[in-house]
């Protein structure tokens, strides 16, 4: 059992133990609410230059599972109450210790993540290093910052993924760091799935067929994607465009809007979202540290915004045939919008 600290930013300092990569690391520190799904967490690109606590007090109780994995590990750092080292599960391959220090992530358990829970929620979130010794000077841990998030976590190169049956429906999609069961989930609904990178252009997706566009959720800032922004603003109205995630706040942007950063982001499957001008409340997952300002939008109309803290979680664009939401959707509800954006816009074309 060898001690480790976890240092925040404005000189707090938890001690605990080890597990995990035997190396230390600096991060922006958050704090999910998930009770389970660690394995999608750990694996979530969005988590990018984070270092992740878990609410939840006991994690790795099932192991740790491959074809769980929604994409490569990207966080700094994991912070628990305990871990299982005798996990029960039938799919079990591995316990969460060997996954962190295959990976080269560092964790510290034994900590009151409570307490620190509490800290994050009253002061925002906030820098935080992991190490085996406390350093003497704040200021590498103060200094940090996310930068190129959706660069190293988004598609580098276009690929298609086409059902074995043939096709009807063709989808483009540009991953800005999204799971990588998006357009497998969406190829077994019958789509074939045109995967654009990152740093794509708007012709790229015009002359690829596609009948639609969907821009996936991502990490980091959304105003660090300026070449991305100007290319939406060129496809807006060309064609039905579904945006998630980071794709709300990146479809947002190109409509004149702003973004800012939520004091402690959104992380967790339990985010209440009201339908606006409805009485129904959506209980959604969701992975995020920025949201669009509800007074900054020059063109749409609020779909869905948060009980908790009123920030805007859905807008449509009527005049464009686009949507988007800040709150993970269902292959069948992402095929549901697809549906209805692609009907207003044939309906238009007529």
């Amino acid at each position: 059992m060898k001690k480790r600290y976890l240092v925040l930013e404005d000189g707090t300092v938890f001690e605990g133990y080890a597990f995990g990569a035997d190396t230390g690391s600096v991060g922006e520190l958050i704090f999910n609410t998930n009770v389970v799904g660690y394995i999608e967490t750990l694996t979530d690109p969005t988590n990018y230059g984070q270092i992740v606590l878990q609410t939840f007090p006991a994690v790795g109780n099932y192991g740790i599972i491959e074809s769980d994995f929604i994409g490569e590990p990207a966080l700094r750092g994991y912070v628990v109450r305990e871990w299982c080292d005798a996990p029960s599960n039938f799919r079990c391959e591995y316990d969460i210790n060997r996954f962190l220090t295959e990976k080269g992530i560092p964790g510290i358990y034994s900590v009151d993540t409570r307490e620190i829970t509490n800290i994050l929620r009253n002061k925002g979130t906030m820098n935080a290093a992991i190490c085996d010794e406390v350093p003497e000077s704040l200021d590498e841990i103060k200094n940090y910052k996310i930068t190129e998030a959706v660069a190293n976590t988004g598609a580098k190169q276009v690929s298609e993924f086409v059902p074995k049956e043939g096709f009807q429906k063709h989808i483009a999609l540009v991953d800005f760091g999204s799971s990588k069961d998006l357009e497998l989930k969406l190829m077994d609904k019958g789509y074939k799935v045109t995967v654009l990178p990152y740093d794509f252009q708007a012709e790229q997706v015009l002359s690829s067929g596609a009948d639609g566009l969907i821009l996936s959720e991502g990490p980091g800032d959304p105003k660090e994607n300026t070449d991305a922004i100007a290319q939406i603003a060129k496809l807006m109205g060309k064609l039905p465009m579904l945006g998630l995630g980071l794709g709300h706040q990146l479809m947002a942007l190109a409509m004149g809007a702003d973004t800012e950063k939520l004091p402690c982001g959104h992380h967790g499957s339990n985010q209440p979202c009201k339908v606006a001008g409805t009485g129904r409340t959506l209980v959604t997952a969701q992975n995020h540290g920025y949201a669009v300002k509800r007074d900054s939008l020059r063109r749409g109309v609020i779909s869905h915004y948060n009980i908790n803290d009123g920030s805007v979680e859905g807008i449509v664009y009527p005049e464009d045939y686009a949507r988007s939401f800040q709150f993970e959707l269902s292959e069948n509800e992402i095929e549901n919008e697809l549906n209805k954006l692609t009907e207003e816009f044939n309906h238009a074309a007529e």
